[in-house]
């Protein structure tokens, strides 16, 4: 078994009011030092068998059409060591 990540981000063009209101925040908080903040999502997919080829395919097709929505979204796929 193998466990492929998936982190979905927004597209740099693409305003994030999250990611704003989180660097707005850090300084109230007492953090200093981060000029920007951009949030996003991982996923863990555990896959049966190798990550080959062929399983990587399967989750970039599932990151595009469930986990990512990419008119708005990119995402990358690895496998996690």
């Amino acid at each position: 078994m193998a466990r492929v990540i998936v982190d979905v981000m927004l597209k740099p063009e693409i305003l994030d009011p999250q990611g704003q209101a989180i660097a707005r925040a850090l300084p109230r908080l007492g953090f200093s030092g981060v000029a920007a903040v951009r949030q996003g999502k991982r996923f863990e997919l555990e896959v049966e068998g190798p990550a080959d080829d062929a399983a990587l395919a399967e989750v970039r097709k599932m990151a595009e059409t469930l986990l990512a929505n990419t008119v708005i979204e990119d995402y990358t796929v690895r496998v996690e060591e």
